[in-house]
Parts: structure tokens; sequence; C-alpha cells
């Protein structure tokens, strides 16, 4: 059945696109995994196909082929991936969007803290594959609180947030989200490190103080051997890895574990890697997680 790609109604004045072909869809598919490691099967086709047709209308061109050989190559290559990387990234998140993994993150955060033989002076978190911030600003909003109610004012702690998508980081760094992304945040935690938007009622902002302990990085994860970071107390990646095929998700899984510390904790999606191991890890035991400890 011969299918059309509808960009808009036509009584804006839009014209439908033809459908992508089977050869093209294999151009666009190779293209993306080699530049980003992410798989679009045929069950995202037509996710693909939108997202190339919404963007091809908005610059004024209706050829697949022609949209590519802008991306290869020319002085808006560069700057053209980006935006289409951004509308392709999956970005649809919220706060402590898993509570169990976050549970987690605290218990053994509190186990490091109050551990009398070894004072903890410092913790650096990563969360990789950050979107709109949302998981990095409730890391650093839990850990702010727990030293809180420990009183361990003597105790830094930053989190690393990391994404492949330009735009996303910029909308990170705002930190301006609407209600429906905070429904798991605390009301006291709302009043504490949120903050009213005059303009957009229906809106809140994270406080100056949140922002100042998180620090939003560009990075590939396919590229990951770049990345300056190491001896990380906790890394958070969870909903990144669906979308790699099985062999990059053990390049990707076995990065990650050389940087984190002696007795670091990598956090996963539940069900991304269930049957991955690593000798230098051990699984940890704790409902509803998948999530693995650095062996001292």
């Amino acid at each position: 059945m011969f299918r059309t790609t509808v960009v808009a109604t036509d009584r804006w004045g839009m014209k439908a696109l033809p459908p992508i072909s089977d050869e093209q869809f294999e151009l666009w598919q190779t293209l993306i995994e080699a530049r980003t490691g992410m798989t679009v099967g045929p069950t995202r086709r037509s996710f693909l196909e939108t997202n190339l047709a919404i963007r091809m209308r908005e610059i004024g061109l209706s050829d697949y082929e022609a949209y590519y050989e802008q991306l290869m190559a020319g002085p808006v290559a560069e700057r053209e991936w980006a935006i289409l990387v951004d509308r392709l990234a999956v970005q649809e998140t919220s706060f402590f969007r898993h509570p169990s993994s976050f549970a987690l993150v605290r218990s053994y955060l509190a186990e490091r803290l109050l551990n009398k033989e070894r004072q903890i002076k410092s913790l650096h978190l990563w969360s990789v594959g950050c979107s709109t911030g949302e998981e990095p600003y409730s890391l650093a909003m839990q850990l702010d609180a727990q030293l809180q109610e420990i009183r361990r004012s003597d105790v830094y702690f930053g989190v690393t947030a990391t994404d492949i998508s330009l735009p996303t980081l910029a909308r990170a760094r705002v930190g301006r989200y609407g209600e429906r992304r905070l429904h798991n945040v605390p009301v006291a935690w709302k009043e504490r490190y949120f903050q009213a938007v005059p303009e957009h009622p229906r809106e809140l902002q994270v406080t100056d103080a949140v922002k100042k302990k998180v620090a939003f990085v560009q990075l590939n994860i396919m590229e990951l051997d770049r990345a300056p970071l190491s001896d990380m107390d906790v890394i958070f990646c969870q909903n990144v890895l669906i979308y790699f095929r099985r062999f990059r998700k053990r390049d990707i899984l076995a990065n990650l574990a050389a940087r984190l510390a002696p007795g670091g904790l990598l956090v996963l999606g539940v069900g991304e890697a269930a049957d991955w191991t690593h000798p230098a890890l051990s699984r940890v035991d704790y409902p509803d997680t998948l999530a693995f400890r650095r062996k001292n």
C-alpha cells in the first residue's frame, strides 16, 4: 500500500512528502548508527520518516537524498546534524523517573558517608545520556538533602551530565520544567530546590544553588575513550542502552566500568543489560534495579 508522510495539514499549504524508500531507509539507518551508535529498527521507521520530513519541510527540502547530501558536506552540515540528532533523541523524562534506582543510590551513598573508618570528603556522580536535565538535577537534589540530613557540610560533590545533543543540553542548563515532570518531587523539595517563573506560572526553575552542582557536557557515548572522566563514585545510565546493538552495549559498559572508582556504583535501566557481567564488578542485590559495584 502506498503511504505518504504528512508534515502538516493541507489547510496550512504544506505538501505531503512521498514515503521513504527501503534503500533510503537503509542509508539513513547506516548513517545514524555510524555517527551515534543508535539503531533505528523497522519498528521506528515511521518515527524516523516523520522527523526527517518535518525538518526537511522547515528548511525547504522535499527530497530525502538532497537532505542526506546536505548532512554529509558543506558549511551547514555540522549544525544541521546537531539539530537532527536532537529531534531523533528520545527526551521524554521526568524527575526521579525510576524511584528504586534513586533509592539504591541514596542507600549506597549513606553507607559511604556514615563510614567512620574512611571519612569521605568528595563525591563525583555522572549522569550518562542526561537529556533535558531531570536526571542529574534529581541526583544533585537527593544528595544535597542527604548531606543536610546527616549534617555533613564538609563534603563536596558534583554531577557531570553528558548528552550527544547540544540543543538538549542548552535546555537542561536553563533548568525550567512544567509541573507534569515534577510529579515525583516531594513538596518540600519543590520549595527548597525550585523557584517560580513569573512569566510562566505553570513552570518552575531549578535554583542556582542546584545548578552549580551540575556540569553539562556534550559527549557522544560512542566516544567514551576520549572522555576525561575517571574515579566516579556513581554512574547513572538509564534508558540509553536500549538503542544500541548488543556488541556496542558491551563496549559502552566496559568503558563505564573502567571509569568507576574502587567501590563505585553503576546503575543501569532494568532489563537493558540483564545478562551482562564484568570481572571487576559484582551485581548489587536491590529490589527492582539493575546495578553493579566495582570491587575494591
